[in-house]
């Protein structure tokens, strides 16, 4: 064999070698420690508009389907004041009123929200699919609408006008003047 052959098959090896010592070497990192995740800050609690107890007392309660149903549906919650929901004040300072499905009144919470909306239920994000969004207070009418499109379907747009104090009577309209001749 001439010697150009040998010293090409030695140069060869020792190339060969140099690239599989070369190749275990890696530019990764090393592995770091195995450990949970670090988990995002909190977002702080933004309070609601609406305070407790604004909403706390008698309502007649009725919902709707429809926008054009809203005026209704008012009158049909007054009438409902003789059998009214009660909201009282929660052990913790929120609010006792039932959510979806459920015959067990719960403590919910008033909660703000970046937009500027306010939104009632459970403890939470703002929002949430138990949530009904306050979309009108104006201390008398309160308008509730369901986050969870599946459960806005079901109960539609909820409408609480506010009943007089227990005890006193509502106020009776006065009748018309008859009209003059």
């Amino acid at each position: 064999m001439s010697a150009w052959l040998r010293d090409f098959r030695v140069f060869a090896a020792a190339a060969a070698l140099c690239a599989l010592a070369l190749g275990s070497c890696t530019t990764n990192p090393p592995p770091m420690a195995e450990g949970p995740a670090a988990a995002p800050p909190p977002v702080p609690e933004i309070p609601a508009s609406i305070r407790p107890e604004e909403i706390i007392g008698r309502w007649g309660y009725g919902s709707y389907h429809r926008p054009e149903d809203l005026t209704r549906t008012q009158g049909a919650a007054r009438a409902q004041c003789g059998e009214p929901v009660v909201i009282e004040r929660g052990p913790t300072g929120g609010v006792m009123m039932y959510l979806a499905d459920s015959a067990q009144l719960q403590e919910l919470r008033l909660k703000g929200s970046p937009s500027g909306k306010n939104y009632i239920g459970p403890p939470g994000p703002a929002g949430g699919m138990q949530d009904r969004e306050v979309e009108q207070f104006d201390g008398r009418t309160m308008v509730l609408r369901w986050t969870d499109p599946e459960v806005a379907g079901r109960y539609g747009i909820g409408v609480y006008v506010r009943c007089a104090p227990e005890g006193t009577a509502a106020r009776a309209r006065k009748p018309a003047p008859p009209p003059a001749h």
